[in-house]
């Protein structure tokens, strides 16, 4: 035989089955085949390291064998009844043949998927891959009617290699295209392939199982239609096409129940989602009908510009077998796929909330469309948070409306890969393909992966390849840019229709059945349509549940009181600066405790690292729980924090503000992030909105990095109340200031924040002073309504001399200062020729460089919080310098920064109090195209040349 003939049967496939006979030969050469011997006797291996290999450690035994588990007794009775088979081969050939066997399984395991008919349209043909072809694995027309060993494979020892390729064709290239074999864990591989080859591909589903299927595409067809005819040529995004995709998701829910899931966290886009919000969610059908005459979705009077029926939410309750259930689904925009990890952070926060420690309780499902699966990076983003811990939510079932179009780009145009799924294999989640025409075939594989879900809590894919009947809307012509697929679609039965002819057939149901459903469904929504007249709302949905002890904010509202007595301040500083005994701290953290512990004793000089921690540590000794995520949050980008103390000799993890009492309820859970913004800035923000009891606060590493998460911000953070009514307190920490470090590492577009800010919907702060911090984060927590809160974290202040406070600002009866007066004694107020507005880091530039000129006929006025615009207190300072010029200093370029935001409401404020001055003059850099320059001299520079303008006589 020629060399590639010796080596062929060595494929990295057999490599158990070689190892072991291998280890079988070395204990006793005899007992293999001559032809092995012969190779065997050609290694130069130790006999000690092949039988290592194949027993594995003494502490995790290797049980991996080739098909059917044959262990080396059985090989020895394998080759026993070889000798003796009719068609007296000998061993060497058997064993051979067994691997080519082996081979040929491992081939349709892998590839089989990609001969499944998947398309219902049937212009696609199934990739037909080599590697299913018994001949590339070395048989012959000849050995077809040979018996080959499978070791228990389909449940028999030998079989004919036809009746073998039969099965595997069966099994996984006739109604569901199952891929599984990238999957790391052997475990669950295994388990699909029991599931799959102990019914040879037989899908099975019980006969109510078929009634439901039925019921569940008949009714979601018959609304699409109604809606079609009642209101012609109205967006509404039909599932048509893809009503299997209801069948689906019923099953998920029914199945997923009997495992203990009681509550669903569902994100979705826009296809199907009418069909959703009333089958499944239970919104009454009168409800939506009454919004296609043009009803509001909430009461009248609200003020709130609202979203279009597509992009709503809602939430019910259901008695699934006896069990109350809870769904809901999550509002989201026209982004695609910037739901995903919402839905994430809103599965993690109620389970946590129901101390639900196993993942087991709720349940996210995510449904997605096939261009938006493989084209959004959002989609990597949320499924990369799968398995870490801070993100971990036991595993989500995505549902893929597979409409084989995006808009009207084809498949071709789309994506690189062969199917829309394959980024998921990146976490390794099975992916189970099917005909979105096969309506048992559907139920059967949502079976399928609401039980792996179950069962390893991971993340699984369904990809339910269909269509849609109409273009990217009802209104749009699909002819223009896909004649042939819109052909085929004119001319074919609907989904429901084709299932129910099935059924005719297997003699379950008669054509008057068929019928009769479909005129009482019909009577049903004519009934409904007759209720929707006239129909309102009279009640929002919000403020409820968790949320009903809190109300909607009031705009004109005075600070709360956000202080903490001064026994209390230092005795839970003090606990921040102690680690147990035995714990090895680093030296230099040492010397910084030792320091802070100073700070809190004197009650002078805190710095920013622990007015932070105080702020922290008094709101989770009140009770509040806290979770804060992003890139280097444990240490702080900066090494200011130090929250999470980490032991030099054993890396063990030491969190201070979790040992502040030995019977302590609330924790802060602090976690560093994988290095995304996007998909953890939503998921924190989906965390935000479920649980009002909780701070929840996400910081970038540097505050410009938030551009990568800005579609979360436009979309949520700043318009989900007046949207949808979801309350959000998230907190974000963008750290911000010019200090040399170039374009990147400057701005936090606080600009990009302000212009968001309309009808007291966030808060924008930038604060100078650690007190002022600790009150701010305090201040989330102790009124009766959630902002989200966008704060311009430091970077160089965190260690400067000038930005500290006392320990008494932090006591009880202090709060949030909006705006800081003139701190320093000065000329006399009718003296002052000059007030300096500012905000952030800039005011300590302006007040060194006042002290160096001896200016003290000029007033600094700090702007602590941006927006809602302080204009009262704003006014209180301004009022005492009614004589002064005003300007307005920032470090930022003039078309960044606050300026262009703040200017004509400080023109509104000095006209409120008869000021001399009319408008606030600009003082700062110039207007420029990139947010700071990239070289440290032309920093200076610049910061020079407009705090000579700042303090020039006029």
């Amino acid at each position: 035989m020629s060399n590639l003939q010796n080596t062929s049967y060595l494929y990295g496939s057999n490599a158990v089955f070689i190892e072991e006979l291998y280890a079988q030969y070395v204990e006793n050469p005899e007992s293999v085949d001559p032809e092995w011997r012969k190779y065997f006797a050609s290694l130069g291996d130790k006999a000690s390291d092949i039988v290592g290999s194949v027993t594995g450690a003494a502490w995790k035994p290797n049980d991996k064998r080739i098909i059917g588990a044959m262990d080396r007794t059985e090989i020895a009775q394998q080759k026993t009844k070889a000798a003796s088979t009719q068609n007296n081969v000998d061993v060497a050939t058997d064993l051979e043949n067994a691997i080519k066997a082996a081979n040929l399984i491992n081939a349709h395991r892998t590839y089989g998927h990609m001969y499944v008919n998947l398309d219902p349209l049937g212009l696609l043909n199934p990739t037909y891959n080599p590697e299913l072809d018994f001949k590339t694995h070395g048989f012959t027309e000849e050995d077809l009617e040979k018996n080959v060993y499978l070791g228990g494979t389909f449940g028999v020892d030998h079989a004919p290699l036809k009746d073998l390729i039969h099965y595997l064709k069966c099994t996984y290239s006739t109604r569901i295209g199952a891929e599984f074999m990238h999957i790391e864990n052997a475990e669950e591989r295994q388990w699909f392939q029991r599931k799959l080859e102990a019914t040879a591909g037989t899908v099975s589903i019980t006969k109510d199982e078929k009634f439901k299927a039925l019921q569940d595409v008949m009714e979601a067809e018959q609304f699409e239609s109604y809606l079609h005819v009642k209101f012609p040529g109205t967006k509404r995004f039909s599932i048509e096409g893809g009503e299997n995709l209801i069948s689906a998701f019923e099953v998920i829910i029914h199945n997923s129940v009997e495992y203990g899931v009681r509550e669903f966290v569902v994100g979705m886009a826009h296809r199907g989602r009418l069909n959703i919000l009333t089958k499944v969610m239970g919104k009454p059908y009168h409800a939506m009908f009454a919004e296609f005459k043009g009803e509001l979705p909430f009461p009248e009077g609200m003020e709130i510009p609202g979203d279009v029926k597509y992009h709503l939410g809602n939430s019910s309750d259901i008695n699934v077998n006896g069990h109350h259930v809870h769904l809901s689904l999550t509002p989201n925009p026209s982004h695609l796929e910037v739901v995903n990890a919402v839905v994430l952070g809103k599965v993690r926060a109620k389970q946590d909330m129901r101390e639900d420690a196993d993942r087991n309780q709720v349940l996210g499902v995510l449904v997605h469309g096939d261009a938006a699966f493989a084209g959004q990076g959002s989609v990597m983003e949320a499924l990369s948070l799968s398995q870490l811990k801070a993100y971990h939510t036991g595993g989500t079932i995505h549902l893929v409306v597979n409409n084989q179009i995006g808009f009207t780009t084809s498949p071709e145009d789309s994506r690189s890969t062969l199917y829309c799924t394959d980024i998921a294999k990146f976490i390794s989640a099975p992916i189970l393909h099917v005909n979105g025409d096969d309506a048992e075939a559907v139920v059967y594989a949502a079976k399928m992966a609401s039980e792996y879900r179950s069962r390893f809590k991971k993340d699984v894919v369904l990809d339910i390849v269909c269509y849609r009947k109409y273009g990217h809307n009802e209104g749009d012509e699909p002819f223009f840019t896909q004649p042939l697929m819109y052909t085929a679609i004119k001319q074919k039965e609907n989904p429901a229709d084709i299932y129910a002819d099935s059924l005719i057939a297997d003699g379950l149901i008669t054509p008057e059945d068929y019928q009769a459903r479909k005129q009482k469904f019909k009577d049903f929504l004519d009934a409904e349509f007759a209720i929707s007249q006239g129909f309102k709302v009279m009640k929002a949905d919000w403020l409820e549940g968790s949320w009903s002890t809190l109300e909607q904010a009031q705009i004109n509202r005075d600070e709360v009181e956000t202080g903490i007595k001064l026994k209390l301040l230092k005795e839970i500083g003090a606990k921040l600066c102690k680690t147990p005994p035995d714990f090895n701290l680093n030296p230099k953290i040492a010397r910084q405790l030792e320091t802070k512990l100073q700070m809190i004793t004197t009650g002078k000089d805190l710095d920013w690292g622990i007015g932070e921690a105080l702020g922290f540590a008094t709101l989770i000794y009140e009770n509040y729980k806290m979770r804060m995520t992003g890139q280097d949050v444990e240490r702080g980008t900066f090494s200011h924090r130090h929250a999470v103390l980490i032991d030099q000799v054993n890396e063990k993890h030491y969190i201070p503000i979790n040992n502040l009492q030995s019977d302590q309820k609330c924790l802060l859970e602090l976690c560093n992030s994988n290095l995304s913004e996007f998909g953890v800035l939503a998921f924190e923000y989906g965390y935000s909105i479920t649980n009002p009891m909780m701070l929840t606060i996400w910081e970038a590493q540097f505050g410009d990095f938030a551009n990568s998460a800005q579609v979360v911000i436009d979309q949520y953070i700043a318009s989900g109340e007046a949207k949808w009514l979801r309350m959000s307190g998230l907190v974000l920490l963008l750290p911000h200031g010019y200090e040399g470090q170039g374009p990147e590492h400057s701005s936090a577009r606080m600009e990009r924040f302000l212009q968001l800010c309309a009808r007291d919907n966030i808060q924008v702060a930038n604060c100078t002073t650690p007190a002022s911090f600790f009150h701010i984060l305090r201040r989330q927590m102790h009124r009766n309504f959630r902002k989200p809160l966008i704060v311009m974290s430091p970077k160089s202040l965190l260690r400067h001399k000038l930005a500290v406070s006392k320990l008494e600002e932090l006591a009880e009866g202090t709060r949030f200062q909006p705006v800081i007066g003139e701190t320093e004694k000065i000329a006399a107020a009718d003296k002052v020729r000059r007030v300096i507005i500012c905000s952030g880091k800039v005011y300590y530039d302006l007040y060194e460089k006042r002290a160096e000129l001896k200016a003290n006929d000029i007033a600094i006025i700090r702007m602590e919080q941006l927006y809602p615009f302080p204009a009262k207190y704003l006014a209180d300072e301004l009022v005492k310098y009614k004589n002064a010029e005003v300007i307005w200093c920032q470090e930022e370029h003039e078309n960044m920064g606050g300026f262009y935001f703040v200017e004509p409401r400080i023109e509104k404020v000095l006209s409120s109090i008869n000021h001399k001055c009319k408008r606030a003059r600009y003082v700062g850099r110039p207007r420029a195209a990139s947010p700071s320059v990239g070289y440290m001299k032309l920093h200076l520079m610049e910061l020079a040349k407009f705090l000579e303008e700042a303090f020039k006589n006029n």
